[in-house]
């Protein structure tokens, strides 16, 4: 198949990996950002392969999973209103607030739909007038154009029964929150593509200007992580700290302009809560006042609601790459995918349910132990 299995050729991938693994002297460690490339370098089991030369550094890329608790519990608050419809991406009805989850609250007679576009929930609110219909719009700057779309659109049409729970959260600052942490250990990173080809990569190129370190943007298949981390590997040898592009055929250098200029038009930065993490200033997407009417959480009295983190999960520190999912006391006995503690081990992209489904637990914890 064209344009995939290309780009899982085992054989191109081993000739990458033996390369990196001869150049290589001191270990290297290296941070990808979004959770969809940890899966793959997991499912595909390039961090074993590369064992020893570089270490992979998790990151905080997974946007349900840094999702704040108030925001779930916001969500699962209107949902149990007998006028609200709530709608919402199917990766969002099982991440745990501190009051139970989406899912829970249509268990109970919640009106909670899964969607596949936010315009599903634009249509959903034109179809039933009697109804308030909520729309869960969660994401890094990747969804927040079509998110955008939804309360352009639904402006348009003059629907005064929708709304929108906005949780967009942006990538450089988080980075940056990264950097700027005394026990930061990240050499260097490997970039979103899906971010980079809505924002371009001039914030990455701001970021290694100012602290010194490479970046190299990259896709999510197997040979695009390989040659990406191969990328990094040149640069960290050489002490060189620039902006390479390994994605190419999908990023351009300043983005997509007109998903940009949506953004532009319905959203402003605001300082946004990381689920265990905490308030990082300019770090999230708030509705500009044009379009504040649409803005679910004022408008519904849910603002206020807040929730205190587990005492228990680790999330934080694994989503800020300071500790892997294994060296969690709760991985695997208190916090599974059936009964999760917190957003990663549920999300299909977080840290902790890639060690959870390709059984990193037991590999790595066996490593722990002789530690």
């Amino acid at each position: 198949m064209k344009h995939r299995d290309e780009y899982r050729e085992g054989r191109t991938a081993r000739q990458w990996i033996d390369a990196i693994r001869e150049r290589v002297d001191t270990p290297l460690r290296i941070m990808e950002v979004c959770g969809g490339q940890t899966h793959t370098l997991i499912r595909s089991g390039i961090d074993q392969l590369l064992e020893g030369k570089v270490e992979l550094i998790h990151g905080p890329g997974c946007p349900v999973c840094v999702t704040p608790l108030e925001k779930i519990d916001r969500a699962v608050e209107l949902a149990t209103r007998p006028d609200m419809i709530v709608a919402s991406y199917g990766d969002m009805l099982r991440v745990p607030g501190s009051k139970g989850d989406l899912l829970g609250a249509k268990a109970r007679g919640g009106d909670v739909r899964v969607v596949y576009t936010p315009l599903d929930a634009v249509r959903i609110a034109a179809e039933n007038p009697g109804k308030n219909v909520v729309f869960f719009a969660v994401g890094f700057e990747t969804t927040a154009p079509a998110n955008g779309m939804a309360v352009l659109e639904a402006h348009r049409q003059g629907l005064t029964n929708f709304g929108v729970i906005v949780s967009h959260v942006l990538v450089p600052p988080a980075i940056r929150a990264i950097l700027d942490e005394p026990e930061c250990r990240v050499q260097g990173f490997l970039a979103p593509g899906h971010v980079c080809a809505i924002m371009g990569t001039g914030e990455y190129e701001e970021l290694a200007d100012e602290y010194e370190v490479p970046f190299v943007v990259a896709g999510f298949e197997p040979l695009d992580l390989v040659y990406g981390i191969a990328k990094l590997a040149d640069q960290l040898i050489a002490g060189k700290a620039t902006v390479d592009n390994a994605y190419a055929r999908t990023v351009p250098a300043k983005g997509n302009p007109a998903a940009r200029g949506v953004i532009e038009r319905v959203f402003e930065t605001t300082d946004m809560a990381w689920r265990g993490i905490g308030v990082l200033p300019g770090s999230g997407l708030r509705l500009v006042d044009e379009y504040e009417a649409f803005d679910a959480e004022r408008r519904f009295g849910v603002d206020q609601v807040t929730a205190p983190e587990s005492e228990v999960c680790i999330a934080g520190l694994v989503l800020q790459g300071r500790r892997k999912p294994f060296e969690c006391p709760a991985f695997g006995r208190e916090c599974t995918p059936d009964s999760p503690l917190g957003a990663p081990m549920v999300s299909t992209e977080g840290a902790c349910a890639a060690y959870h489904a390709f059984r990193r637990d037991e590999i790595d914890a066996t490593q722990a132990e002789k530690a």
